[in-house]
């Protein structure tokens, strides 16, 4: 399988932090109670499923016929001599497993949208201070401009310019606090918890992926669904051809007869066998194999479209991962001594005013486009985990599945 290690050491609290979040935030949600009750029912249909197919029935007959009166009780118990009880065990449990793959697969497609939320507000609480950083940046630029002009070192044109620069800096900041807002929304609705959080500043970088050749699909939660799901229909055939099969029933009963004032004992045995001539229950039998062989087709399109699907999220993760190496190694993206060079550049009249503005402002873009890509290496990487059945390992969840004890 493939194999990807932590991106921290297992002793970082940050990153310990993160799991343990993920997981308390699973077990508050009410996705996490509706999963664990499904899981209940399923289990008791499996159960179900295992019993016996039929109860005996009591038989009281009493016969009037003029001097001949006839009192009688029995039993009658029809006999599964076919193997449809075993037929309906496997299918129950089949039936169970394909629960608990749909169990898995909403637990962890919680985790990651969860992650992939506090990605989302990691990023946008990151762009609000970038944003802070540059109205102050403006802010100091047009306090500035206003002593230049005030000395005469620039004309009234280049000091409105510094003051348009200030008010589109308060109106760009208002769009990224509403983008932060928007951000919170969307992680408290997947039972983000506000209070306790980690800084997505402060894991670092993932690792690097390996890719071993003998990787298979069959781990992420939609694999597994339609595997279960092939073998579940497996099982309908065993059913359909058993259901094709007569069970006998026999019946055993006693009595009394009394003619007159004659009395005798009486007592009986009937087997009584149903005839399929009318219906062979030859088409159920043949829709279970279609539906078979079409479960069969369904997860062979299922693994084709996983394999593309981890394959792409792979990719993706290690190009978003150069990237975030060559960006995080470059000179350029620390705002603050860029800042303080343009400063005296523009002071000592070397640069004007518009190529201030101009460069400080893409000095700040870059610094934006680091915290967007960022969010981006984080998202790639849940992805990538998510796609190869590794998130709730990552994640830290002890059961595959749940919580419920069997």
């Amino acid at each position: 399988n493939t194999a990807v290690s932590d991106p921290l050491s297992p002793s970082d609290a940050s990153l310990a932090a993160l799991r343990g979040a993920v997981r308390e935030a699973w077990a508050r949600h009410p996705a996490a109670e509706a999963t664990e009750q499904t899981l209940v029912a399923a289990e008791a249909r499996a159960v179900a499923s295992s019993r016996p197919l039929y109860n005996p029935d009591l038989e009281l007959a009493y016969d009037d016929e003029g001097p001949e009166q006839t009192s009688t009780a029995g039993l009658a118990l029809t006999l599964d001599l076919s193997g449809k009880r075993r037929a309906r065990t496997d299918a129950g449990q089949a039936d169970l497993v394909v629960a608990e793959a749909e169990a898995a697969l909403r637990r962890s497609g919680f985790a990651q949208r969860w992650l992939q939320a506090w990605t989302e507000r990691g990023v946008a609480r990151e762009r609000v201070r970038i944003g802070e950083e540059r109205l102050a940046l403006m802010q100091r630029f047009a306090d500035l401009a206003e002593r230049q002009l005030t000395v005469g070192d620039i004309s009234s044109l280049e000091r409105d310019l510094a003051l348009l620069a200030r008010d589109e800096a308060q109106a760009e900041q208002a769009t990224l606090l509403a983008d932060a807002a928007a951000a919170t929304e969307a992680f408290r609705a997947v039972g983000g918890d506000l209070s306790r959080g980690t800084d997505i500043a402060a894991l670092g970088m993932p690792a690097v992926w390996t890719t071993d050749p003998t990787w298979q699909v069959a781990n992420a939660p939609e694999g597994r669904i339609a595997a279960a799901a092939a073998a579940s229909a497996t099982t309908r055939i065993a059913i359909a051809e058993r259901d094709r099969r007569p069970d006998p029933t026999v019946s055993l009963y006693g009595g009394r007869k009394d003619i007159g004032s004659v009395s005798e004992d009486v007592i009986g045995v009937a087997v009584s066998v149903p005839l399929f001539v009318r219906n062979r229950f030859s088409a159920e039998l043949a829709a279970a194999k279609a539906d078979s062989s079409a479960a069969s087709a369904e997860l062979r399109r299922v693994e084709l479209e996983l394999r593309a699907r981890a394959e792409r999220n792979i990719s993706s993760y290690g190009a978003v991962r150069d990237a975030w190496t060559r960006w995080s190694q470059s000179k350029g993206t620390d705002v603050t001594a860029r800042a303080d060079l343009l400063e005296r550049l523009w002071r000592a009249g070397e640069i004007s005013t518009a190529d201030y503005l101009i460069q400080l402002k893409q000095t700040l873009d870059t610094a934006l486009a680091g915290a967007d890509l960022r969010g981006r290496l984080w998202r790639s990487y849940v992805d990538a985990l998510y796609s190869t059945g590794q998130l709730d390992a990552w994640v830290g969840f002890d059961r595959p599945v749940s919580e419920v004890t069997p």
